[in-house]
């Protein structure tokens, strides 16, 4: 078996080509039609990329998308392939780098919110809540715990920052910016993943606390793209921990935001260097949330 060439913060341009655009975990290159999307080892945190990557990270990340994409075949979306030979000239010459790491999708015009489904209430929904007792515009019962499970998931767009922050706003806020029947029809497909992935998650033992979708328009048709329930874009708890009233231990990366917390910094840039054991214990969330949810991915043959 090749061994795999690491892809580590420094190195998410393949040899001589510069993506098209770079994001805080994604390298994305125009093949005109389709987009190559190749999901590097970088970790990010409170907006800015840490200067320690997680190895494997990237795999980890494009494995279990793909597998959700896979899992959701009846709802429309932008997977292509994951398979090298798949991949035009010239990244067809590259397997050792975007082996398990690369996805090959379609081009669309990407909706500018970010789709947030809550479960449960926690995070930044937690302090809304403790502020007013609502969500981005939604009354919530009273006397709520601390990662208690909702009555029912609610959608909580947010926009979506090219730059900084993105801003929870109301479904009113997020129809005027996308337009009534989009934010209804993502609204209600955000709720619908949500749901489905859930039940999934839980009969893995996984709760997905809350998560986020994006979606893009191609042609006429809206479809689900960039990354989905991923431990970047979701919250993953163990049932057999779960306790409401209590903090909950994340398979994601709220593992590094606490740790950073802790060591007092503002979340201005400079971000500081992880520490090798937390860098260590992060990847083993990674890890262990791949191998629950999607026992059947090999993950490990593009670790080696």
């Amino acid at each position: 078996m090749m061994k795999r060439k690491p892809y580590m913060q420094d190195s998410g341009s393949l040899p001589g080509m510069e993506p098209a655009y770079r994001g805080k975990v994604r390298d994305i290159y125009d093949l005109g039609d389709t987009l190559l999307i190749v999901a590097s080892d970088r970790i990010s945190a409170y907006d800015s990329i840490l200067p320690t990557p997680i190895p494997g990270k990237g795999i980890i990340l494009n494995q279990i998308s793909a597998a959700w994409f896979r899992h959701f075949s009846d709802m429309p979306n932008h997977l292509l392939s994951t398979e090298i030979d798949d991949l035009p000239e010239p990244f067809n010459r590259f397997p050792e780098q975007l082996a398990g790491r690369s996805m090959l999708v379609k081009k669309t015009e990407r909706i500018d919110l970010e789709c947030i489904v809550r479960g449960y209430i926690t995070g930044a929904g937690w302090k809304d809540y403790q502020q007013d007792g609502s969500i981005c515009g939604i009354k919530l019962p009273a006397g709520l715990k601390l990662s208690e499970k909702l009555t029912e998931p609610i959608f909580t767009p947010s926009t979506k920052a090219e730059s900084g922050h993105d801003e929870n706003i109301t479904l009113d806020r997020a129809a005027s910016i996308v337009g009534g029947e989009v934010i209804e029809t993502v609204r209600t497909r955000s709720l619908t993943l949500y749901r489905r992935a859930s039940e999934y998650a839980s009969s893995r033992g996984i709760i997905i606390a809350d998560t986020k979708f994006e979606f893009g328009s191609f042609g006429d048709e809206i479809i689900l793209i960039d990354e989905v329930l991923t431990p970047d874009s979701s919250r993953f708890w163990l049932e057999e921990e779960y306790e409401p009233g209590q903090p909950q231990r994340s398979l994601d990366k709220q593992f590094v935001r606490d740790y950073l917390d802790e060591t007092g910094w503002d979340h201005s840039p400079p971000a500081p260097q992880l520490p090798p054991d937390i860098v260590e214990k992060t990847a083993d969330r990674y890890r262990l949330a791949a191998r629950r949810l999607f026992p059947d991915i090999e993950i490990g043959r593009y670790l080696t």
